[in-house]
């Protein structure tokens, strides 16, 4: 099944991340780091179909050298927080073949980066897997017309009334505006970019007879309201669930799909009543369902007739029914009605609840694993800190996949610590817990829920049936007077 995923990130210096390293493991190359001296070596990586380089019109030919073109990038860019690069995720369509899924990356990239001036560098990975992606690595400074690095922005010095620079003497210089050469960096750019990705994939579906389409605007957006949204797995969650492995991730989705099937079954069924109901208003004077059941009931026990109607097999269920009816203060079509509309209202309160509710659990599920990274990595952490200098570096290397935990986890909870000096996860557990039960109620309402609306539409097809074979039974001309006298 086609699934739409476009994820746009900054690799940048200032967050410790390197344009040759991240190059390098992309497509499994081995590519030294003139800036820094470090080697990355990843030719050991394994599930790379594809890589390749796409240069625009007015770029250096020798860019098509992976070394030479991202070396280049961190030559250019000089300050210890410069962003290096610009990578965007897709996820590609297991209904396409591979040459398909590389021609619909290569138009892509073409279309929207490298014809508007970026270098790009993309690799497909798991092409063989049922999570087919590709990463694209894109340049984030223009070229001028000689063919060399641009300038990303320019400086709009800012004048007096008298046409006089403006001294800032705080900065100890001239106040001045930066305005972007480029517009890569609008906001509205990645909307654009995730919106093209949908365009173009759903064109390749078109084109290969798939039934399948994407859209790369969220549930609430699309005006989908009855709809849960899933959450992306990743990588590691995605080959873990493949190998048979449950993870919160995917018992998180498995949870949100079971909720979707079941608010779409109820849509159904309570949309499938409201139109049996609208039509059955439109009739001339119908009789109402208590009176049609009374008067069955009273008919069976005086002719002692059995089986006269399909649905209705004895007395005891018409009996029901009746019952049913009464409960409920259901005693014609009108308050049938207001009793579905009812329905509809719990049902729509369930779904409001349950979709702020899974949200929150998405995003204390991922607080929760961060803090237990940050505290399983924090001795390795304090280790690597003890370092001298000229050990510090071999430790990393050694110890990059624990301490690369560590730095994330540690970014992380510092954006959502929300000005707490303590990571609060007590609490973030004992909130977690309180949802998960206050989702249990919800279930349990809508089994109940579930349950009435079994019984409704047990009772209109039972009534429509009664109405059928009344109405054959009876002459034309006697149809409104026997609705009269019910």
């Amino acid at each position: 099944m086609a699934i739409y995923h476009c994820s746009i990130k900054i690799i940048s210096r200032g967050s410790g991340k390197s344009a040759v390293a991240a190059a390098a493991y992309r497509a499994g190359e081995k590519i030294k780091n003139e800036f820094d001296g470090k080697t990355h070596d990843y030719t050991r990586k394994r599930g790379i179909a594809h890589s390749e380089i796409m240069l625009p019109d007015n770029a250096p030919a020798e860019f098509m050298d992976r070394a030479i073109l991202w070396n280049a990038v961190e030559k250019i860019e000089k300050a210890k927080n410069s962003q290096l690069a610009r990578e965007i995720e897709i996820a590609l369509p297991v209904e396409l073949n591979y040459m398909q899924n590389l021609n619909l990356v290569r138009e892509y990239v073409r279309k929207n980066f490298v014809d508007k001036g970026m270098c790009a560098d993309f690799s497909i990975h798991g092409i063989e897997t049922e999570n087919p992606h590709a990463h694209i690595l894109l340049t984030m400074r223009p070229f001028n017309v000689e063919r060399a690095w641009g300038t990303k922005f320019k400086k709009v010095i800012h004048l007096d009334d008298d046409g006089n620079k403006i001294y800032n003497p705080e900065k100890r210089t001239y106040k001045y505006t930066k305005v972007n050469t480029v517009d890569w960096d609008n906001r509205d750019k990645a909307e654009e970019w995730r919106g093209a990705w949908a365009d173009v994939l759903n064109n390749y579906l078109e084109q290969t007879e798939q039934a399948e389409r994407v859209n790369h605007r969220s549930f609430e957006r699309q005006g989908i309201t009855d709809q849960i949204p899933t959450i992306h797995l990743g990588v590691a969650a995605h080959q873990m669930e493949k190998r048979g492995i449950k993870t919160d991730r995917g018992n998180i989705n498995r949870e949100i799909m079971v909720t979707n099937n079941l608010l779409r079954q109820l849509k159904a069924r309570i949309s499938k009543l409201e139109k049996w109901i609208d039509e059955e208003s439109r009739v001339d004077e119908p009789p109402t369902l208590a009176d049609v059941i009374s008067n069955i009931l009273n008919r069976r026990e005086q002719t002692g007739q059995q089986n006269r109607y399909g649905t209705i097999n004895n007395l005891k269920q018409a009996a029901d029914m009746l019952n049913f009816l009464t409960e409920n203060k259901i005693m014609d079509l009108d308050g049938l009605h207001k009793f579905i509309i009812a329905m509809h209202s719990k049902q729509s309160e369930i779904r409001d609840k349950l979709k702020p509710m899974e949200r929150r659990l998405k995003t204390l599920d991922e607080h929760i694993k961060q803090a237990i990274l940050y505290r399983e990595h924090a001795p390795i952490n304090r280790i690597y800190q003890q370092q001298k200098p000229k050990h510090k570096e071999e430790f990393f290397e050694s110890n990059r996949a624990a301490l690369t935990l560590y730095q994330a986890a540690e970014r992380y909870i510092k954006a959502n610590l929300n000005g707490r000096d303590k990571i609060p996860l007590v609490a973030w557990e004992k909130e977690c817990a309180t949802l998960t039960a206050e989702r249990k109620a919800l279930n349990a309402e809508y089994l109940t829920l579930k349950d009435e609306v079994g019984k409704v539409e047990k009772i209109s097809r039972s009534v429509q049936d009664i109405l059928y074979e009344e109405r054959r039974r009876l002459e034309p001309s006697r149809r409104r007077s026997y609705g009269a006298e019910l």
